[in-house]
């Protein structure tokens, strides 16, 4: 990666979040990679052979670490934090934060616990019972380069969990006519 994954967290940390209703999209291509309903892993997929999970962190952590617009969004428990990086042909493509409230990890058919580095979306996106809310979108300029994030809400089997994805440089968002 051409900067350090710490300044990218930070990036995505101190991202100001807009309602889709007010960002200003630079086009329909950006409105809908921002705005995709479905598991961004899947949408990723589309534009590579291989898609891949470095994991970052994966690590229990106290409700008073949250940002308060992240406690917002969740109840007051210990939450999962995994952090990782999705990589398209070994190119990294997006940073992704998520919080997993403890009583979110464990569902009738996944346990996001011990989902290690296979992508959050491959798993979720299989229950019957998922639907997204609180969708926000944001934009950054980081080392000179303006890059795009969203965060979202997922609602699996009516237990939250907090998404945050900052693309990276070398996304498909990114590229002319960027549609699979």
């Amino acid at each position: 990666m051409e900067l350090s994954v710490t300044e990218y967290l930070q990036a995505l940390r101190e991202m100001h979040w807009q309602s889709p209703k007010v960002f200003v999209f630079k086009d329909s291509l950006t409105r809908n990679w921002l705005t995709e309903q479905g598991s961004l892993s899947l949408l990723l997929e589309k534009y590579c052979n291989d898609l891949t999970v470095e994991l970052l962190q994966s690590d229990m952590k106290s409700p008073t670490d949250l940002a308060l617009s992240e406690s917002e969004h969740l109840p007051k428990e210990d939450y999962l934090l995994r952090k990782v990086i999705l990589k398209g042909d070994q190119q990294p493509w997006v940073l992704g934060r998520t919080l997993i409230p403890q009583s979110s990890m464990i569902g009738e058919t996944h346990n996001l616990a011990d989902q290690g580095e296979i992508p959050l979306g491959f798993t979720v996106f299989k229950s019957t019972k998922v639907r997204r809310d609180s969708l926000q979108v944001g934009e950054t300029v980081v080392a000179g380069k303006l890059l795009l994030a969203r965060r979202s809400r997922l609602w699996v089997d009516e237990r939250p969990i907090l998404v945050a994805e900052l693309f990276l440089p070398n996304a498909p968002i990114y590229a002319q006519g960027n549609q699979a």
